[in-house]
């Protein structure tokens, strides 16, 4: 199912979904002639190639706008950069936003959650349940400054927007094998809402499927890139695909022993 801002993919009909809503860059000609930064700007604080990964899932929904047109992980009313507070410190725009364009990027909003909603829709009522891995990654380069690897580990498992007491099984094993997976003779920093806790859209999820969704936030520093020039590494981008896949090898026995366990 294509539109013109964002792609799901279904190879076969399983209750998993992975999702990249920052890995576009795209901006509409309307808005382009508005934005205020430059695009090697832009791109740092957008998650490039992390639409690459989706494919460890068998549905994959990817966007390809930039999230300067409109932010898929903010609530609504925030989901457009207005002021240097919502950006960063940036100041997006040279001018204000007129009016009409902030319809349409909101008419895209809309759009994204109404299909995402079909979507989930007909996987809980398949399967009864859904695991959705909602992938970002993150910068750890501010003010020409790398961060302190106390607060920003090499993934940062988001879990704010889940029942812990039902999913925990599923996250445990999820952190212990990226842990657990051999990254050019290193082992990942991983851990559970140190840096983030998760968005709007894990939290949108919960509100409406409850225990039935496990989404999960998961951001990766972008150690595999360039963070100043955007260039990506393409060893770590494959070697870090693979970490992911493997997290998925016995994803729905896991899932299933949560929800069983919730019965119980």
């Amino acid at each position: 199912m294509n539109h013109l801002f964002f792609t799901i993919n279904a190879s076969s009909s399983q209750p998993f979904i992975a999702m990249a809503i920052h890995h576009g860059h795209a901006l509409r000609p309307g808005i382009s002639r508005y934005i205020n930064i430059t695009d090697r700007q832009r791109l740092r604080e957008e998650d490039p190639f992390t639409g690459q990964w989706t494919i460890v899932a068998p549905i994959q929904v990817i966007c390809f706008h930039s999230r300067f047109q409109v932010d898929l992980n903010r609530p609504r009313e925030k989901a457009i950069y207005e002021t240097p507070d919502d950006a960063w410190g940036i100041k997006v725009w040279k001018f204000p936003l007129p009016e009409n364009e902030k319809v349409l990027s909101l008419a895209e909003y809309d759009r994204f959650y109404f299909e995402l909603k079909k979507l989930l829709d007909v996987i809980i009522r398949e399967f009864g349940y859904c695991i959705i891995y909602d992938l970002h990654s993150y910068n750890a380069i501010r003010d020409n400054k790398i961060g302190d690897s106390i607060d920003n580990p090499d993934i940062n498992i988001g879990t704010s927007h889940m029942n812990r007491k039902v999913w925990g099984f599923l996250i445990d094993q999820l952190i212990n094998d990226l842990r657990s997976f051999d990254m050019l003779d290193r082992q990942l920093d991983v851990r559970e809402n140190v840096k983030f806790k998760g968005g709007y859209l894990t939290q949108w999820i919960y509100e409406q499927y409850g225990d039935l969704c496990c989404p999960i936030a998961i951001e990766i520093k972008k150690f595999f890139m360039n963070e100043i020039t955007g260039l990506p590494d393409a060893n770590q981008m494959t070697l870090f695909g693979q970490a992911l896949q493997y997290t998925t090898i016995k994803l729905h026995e896991r899932a299933k022993q949560c929800l069983l366990s919730k019965v119980l």
